[in-house]
């Protein structure tokens, strides 16, 4: 049975959290194991030096560990009395990229990707911070536990950028065969707030995201006779335009929705007039109806402009939706984020905890609150970017602060960590104060 949280019992104010200061060697160490996971990163799905690092880590602060849990993932349980339960969620995986932001613990790994290619590997959207602070976190919940009482489960999961991880775990029984959350939180890394500073959007805060595949099919023949053939380039050419409309005439002007056609591949010499073409698109969206309207409009346009330019209909294009990579959109439970703002402003300061604009990239976070439990999730954002660092950006003349997935993504280690362990840490802390 879930534990029903008394709000009045969670109104209690921050000074009575204690949440521990984190400097000197503990904030060393944490520094330390920062720079070890940025520098030894691995591809989704093969996160094994790293999930037995967080195993471990664990292990030391007193949690029961399952390892190898949908795939590489690893769940920690600690019991502490009556309480709610609470899920605080990291990400491990990195990303084929090769890291070009001169730092002196930066990733020289390289690794062969499912195709068999040589790619290098970092941590270009700061899934170690993640990791570090929920170590940290985890560090302090077992260091306090006088002073909270319930259950608190850490999950470490793989392949976050394959968009497979949190479904993997989920599918292998994460609610079932382990202490249902009454909440689940988790933070993610922000290339463009200061250290020091959290990010937070209630309700819908990051996209559905959906991957679409198009094989434009034709008749092939000679570049010189293009009038005995049907030529499946134009015919694509027709449609990535003609998908355009969608977004600009079919969505209400007030709800965001993104199609972008990221890679058109076809023939193979300047004279032939090649067979079929294939396509790839992204597809972003917030609520399911919008995200239905739209993969609708991309079939019924793709097929019709297939059909006026006079295709037969053996050759009519296909539209294939990538299911494996779709990932819902993450929807910040209001209430539940209401009720961590004012823990979040004592601490860092009000002007640090700064509402920020949903945005069009995709968490699969979100899976873990679109089951028929209905559990509230929150992630908030981390400021990763040092003061200097984010003045001198703002120069004339000066280049832009790097995006996430970027080779010169670079958060500063020390603040990051510090505030991702303590926001975190006041978050859990005022989620596990209840006593039934």
């Amino acid at each position: 049975m879930r534990f029903v949280i008394s709000l009045l019992a969670l109104s209690m104010p921050l000074a009575a959290l204690e949440v521990p200061e984190l400097s000197g060697e503990r904030l060393d160490q944490l520094v330390a194991l920062y720079k070890h996971l940025h520098a030894h990163p691995e591809l989704s799905y093969y996160e094994t030096e790293t999930a037995a690092t967080m195993a471990k880590e664990l292990r030391d602060a007193g949690f029961q560990v399952t390892e190898n849990f949908g795939g590489t993932g690893v769940v920690g349980v600690m019991e502490n009395g009556d309480g709610p339960t609470l899920m605080i969620r990291a990400d491990m995986d990195g990303l084929p990229v090769v890291e070009q932001t001169g730092a002196s613990y930066a990733s020289d790994v390289r690794a062969l990707d499912d195709q068999g290619q040589d790619v290098g590997v970092m941590h270009a959207c700061a899934h170690d911070t993640h990791m570090t602070s929920w170590v940290g976190t985890a560090r302090n919940l077992a260091s306090t536990k006088a002073g909270w009482s319930g259950t608190v489960v850490m999950i470490a999961q793989p392949a976050e950028e394959r968009g497979g991880g949190a479904r993997a775990m989920l599918a292998e029984g994460l609610f079932e065969r382990f202490p249902l959350p009454d909440h689940i939180i988790a933070l993610h890394s922000h290339p463009s707030l200061q250290t020091g500073s959290i990010g937070y959007r209630l309700g819908f805060a990051m996209a559905n995201v959906d991957s679409v595949d198009v094989t434009v099919q034709g008749v092939g023949g000679h570049g010189a006779y293009p009038h005995l053939a049907k030529d499946p380039i134009v015919l694509a050419a027709q449609i990535v335009v003609a998908l355009q409309t969608i977004v600009s005439r079919e969505v209400d002007p007030q709800d965001a929705a993104v199609v972008t056609v990221g890679s058109i591949h076809g023939g193979a010499k300047h004279n032939i007039i090649p067979p079929e073409v294939k396509l790839q698109m992204t597809v972003r969206s917030y609520s399911d109806e919008t995200r239905r309207r739209l993969l609708d409009s991309i079939r019924r346009i793709t097929i019709k402009t297939a059909e006026a330019f006079g295709m037969p209909a053996d050759r009519m294009p296909t539209v294939t939706l990538a299911n494996r990579e779709y990932t819902p959109a993450v929807y910040n439970d209001p209430e539940l984020g209401r009720l961590l703002l004012p823990v979040w402003r004592d601490l860092l300061g009000a002007e640090n905890v700064i509402e920020i604009l949903p945005e069009m990239g995709g968490e699969d976070f979100a899976r873990f609150g679109r089951t028929e439990h209905d559990i509230p999730i929150f992630m908030f954002r981390l400021g990763t970017i040092d003061p200097a660092r984010m003045q001198k950006s703002k120069n004339p003349g000066e280049p832009g602060l790097p995006s996430l997935h970027s080779p010169y993504f670079r958060p500063e280690p020390v603040e990051t960590v510090r505030t991702g362990v303590q926001a975190m840490t006041a978050a859990a802390l005022k989620l596990l104060k209840t006593n039934p």
